[in-house]
């Protein structure tokens, strides 16, 4: 079997495994639900039924924001690993997490007027994603080297820790809870009414990423190289940043942060594949990154009654060993 066939083989089964995955998903929880259930909670649905408020309002949503949330992190892990040249480049490499980590320490954890407004922690968190973004996405237009945007983005993560830690230490022990809370990560926060927005957005990134997939592929050859073969570097660099903001925004924004999926999947799927296509790379990144977090949540609600994890710590517990061993062979 030569290369491509097996690729397409091996996109094919896990094309197959993701709507399984999914499927077993929606079943798990501590009360039992019927296939009948799913149907007339969607083409029946009944308000004061509590099994169809139990599809639509928690099931559904977080089985989407589960596979949106695996494949976008995914996206963006790898995204940010080409553009640096750097495996172990993640999608928060450049500090946009820490902007909505910011933006929320304020809404939950000071008394200005704006930030506990109706916008919410959500739009705060969105707030806090773009207007980072945006600041990196300014530098990248004025330094040249990658190295140098990355540094600026390190920087800025510890800027923005040091004024979170700050805040944490004046703010009482309920607003610090909150927050916490929030920074352990949870698919649970997604209403089914605001499921269009987040996959209207989601859609469009993954659109942007397949888009880019020829300067990737060029990039993979290394920077003064992609340069000669007539790579506008600034101007990919800058698309790049832009779809890894609006898909980390967007995520962080609705699931808090979420560790290690954007740094092992791509490594994972690199492993798999044996391809720098980056077409292949990035649907397999998508569906595998889905697959992933699903298992990921799944195994939290069996342990549910015994003990609640939170997905921010699950994702390390299994990504950190990976990413440690990927360490380890770079360094033989």
């Amino acid at each position: 079997m030569n290369a491509t066939k097996r690729q397409n083989s091996l996109l094919l089964a896990l094309l197959f495994c993701l709507p399984i995955v999914a499927f077993v998903h929606l079943y798990v929880g501590q009360i039992e639900l019927t296939f009948t259930d799913y149907l007339d909670s969607i083409f029946s649905f009944d308000s004061q039924n509590t099994k169809h408020l139990i599809v639509r309002e928690l099931r559904l949503p977080r089985m989407a924001m589960g596979i949106m949330a695996g494949a976008g992190l995914s996206i963006a892990g790898l995204l940010m690993q080409t553009l640096f040249n750097n495996p172990l480049a993640g999608p928060y490499i450049l500090g946009i997490n820490s902007g909505s980590s910011l933006f929320v320490a304020l809404t939950l954890m000071t008394g200005i007027p704006f930030f506990t407004s109706d916008f919410g922690m959500i739009a705060n968190s969105l707030i806090g994603a773009f207007l980072f973004g945006t600041i990196i996405l300014f530098f990248s237009t004025v330094v040249r080297m990658q190295i140098s945007l990355l540094l600026i983005g390190l920087m800025l993560g510890s800027f923005t820790a040091a004024i979170v830690a700050m805040i944490q230490t004046a703010s009482d022990a309920q607003d610090l809870k909150m927050f916490t809370l929030w920074a352990l990560g949870s698919l649970q926060k997604v209403e089914l009414s605001q499921l269009p927005l987040i996959i209207a957005v989601f859609a469009i990134g993954l659109f942007g990423a397949l888009l880019a997939v020829k300067p990737l592929n060029i990039l993979v050859l290394g920077e003064t190289e992609a340069r000669l073969l007539g790579v506008n570097i600034r101007r990919v660099r800058l698309f790049i940043i832009l779809i890894t903001a609006l898909i980390t925004g967007l995520i962080t924004a609705f699931c808090g942060p979420i560790a290690f999926v954007g740094l092992a999947i791509p490594n994972l799927v690199r492993i798999l594949f044996k391809s720098q296509n980056h077409r292949i790379l990035i649907l397999s990144s998508t569906i595998i990154g889905a697959i992933f977090i699903l298992i990921c949540d799944i195994s939290i609600q069996f342990m549910e009654p015994y003990l609640i994890v939170p997905i921010n710590a699950l994702t390390s517990i299994v990504g950190a060993p990976f990413v440690i061993l990927l360490v380890l062979k770079r360094l033989r």
